[in-house]
C-alpha cells in the first residue's frame, strides 16, 4: 500500500513490519471529517489482512495537534437521523482499531480532543508527549462525545473522572491523563516517535498469536467479566498447544532468547 492511495494519510512499514500512519491534516490541525474515517478503515483492513505488518503508531502531523476533533462543518448540518448515522459509522471504525489483533500505540502530539480523544482511546496503547492535551468538549457543541467516547474514558479513568471530563467539556494536561490512566506514558515531544517505536519492537519480539490473544481476551474483559474469564481461560489453553509457548518455555529453561515464529 502507498502514500498515493491516501488523500489525508501518510503511512509507511519498516523493516521491522511496524506501520506508521500519519493522520496528514495540518491546516485543519488534523481534524476527522468523513474521508479521513473512510481512509482509516481502508488502512486498518489492510493492516489486518497483511502479514507484513506487525503492528502500528498512529499519530498526527506535525506538533500541534493528534487530532484537534472531528470536522465542525460536517457536524453543523446533521439532524438526528443523519446524526446517529454518523455516531454508529464512527463507533464502527473505532471498534474495528480496536479489535485489530496485532498492537496499536497512538502517539499522542498536541491536541487530542473530541473525536481525536477518542481515536487515541481506541488504540491499545497511549504516549503522550509532553504537549499533548485530552478532551471530550462535545457538550459545548450540545452534543455528547460519538464515537465510544462515553464508554471508553469511562473504562479508562472510572465514571467519576469520566463524568467530570465529559460534563465540564474541560481540558487536561498530558501528566494529569497520565495520573488518571488516560495515557501510558508522558514522554518529551522530542523524544515521541523513538519511545512509540522501543514500545513496539518489545512488543514485537513476543509472542505474535500471544499478542494477538491477549489483545482479544482484554478487550473482551472490558465488555463481560465472566465472559472474559472463559475467553481468557480458552485462549491460555489454546496458546499452550503453539509452537511459540514451547520456544519460548525452551527458551526460558535454556536461557536464550526465544525465536518465535507465530505458530
Amino acid at each position: 500500500m502507498s502514500n498515493q492511495e491516501f488523500e489525508t494519510l501518510l503511512f509507511t512499514v519498516d523493516d521491522d513490519g511496524i506501520a506508521t500512519l500519519v493522520i496528514n491534516r495540518p491546516d485543519k490541525l488534523n481534524a476527522l471529517n468523513n474521508l479521513v474515517l473512510d481512509e482509516l478503515q481502508k488502512a486498518f483492513r489492510y493492516i489486518r489482512e497483511n502479514n507484513s505488518v506487525k503492528g502500528v503508531i498512529l499519530t498526527g502531523h506535525g506538533e500541534k495537534a493528534f487530532v484537534a476533533g472531528a470536522d465542525i462543518k460536517e457536524l453543523s448540518v446533521l439532524g438526528p437521523k443523519s446524526g446517529r448515522k454518523a455516531s454508529e459509522k464512527g463507533q464502527d471504525i473505532f471498534n474495528y482499531i480496536e479489535e485489530t489483533p496485532k498492537p496499536v500505540i497512538a502517539l499522542v502530539n498536541g491536541y487530542a480532543l473530541g473525536g481525536g480523544c477518542e481515536l487515541a482511546m481506541a488504540c491499545h496503547i497511549r504516549i503522550a508527549t509532553d504537549n499533548a492535551i485530552f478532551g471530550l468538549p462535545e457538550v459545548s457543541l450540545g452534543l455528547i462525545p460519538g464515537y465510544g467516547g462515553t464508554q471508553r474514558l469511562t473504562r479508562l479513568v472510572g465514571k467519576g473522572r469520566a463524568m467530570e471530563m465529559i460534563l465540564t467539556g474541560t481540558h487536561i494536561q498530558a501528566q494529569r491523563a497520565f495520573e488518571t490512566g488516560l495515557a501510558n506514558q508522558v514522554v518529551p515531544a522530542s523524544e515521541g516517535y523513538q519511545t512509540a517505536t522501543e514500545m513496539m519492537r518489545l512488543i514485537l519480539k513476543k509472542s505474535p498469536v500471544a499478542v494477538s490473544k491477549a489483545i482479544h481476551a482484554v478487550n473482551t474483559c472490558e465488555y463481560d467479566r465472566d465472559e472474559g474469564y472463559k475467553l481468557e481461560a480458552s485462549h491460555f489453553g489454546t496458546l499452550c498447544g503453539t509452537s511459540d509457548f514451547k520456544e519460548g518455555v525452551s527458551a526460558f529453561l535454556e536461557k536464550r532468547k526465544a525465536k518465535f515464529t507465530g505458530n
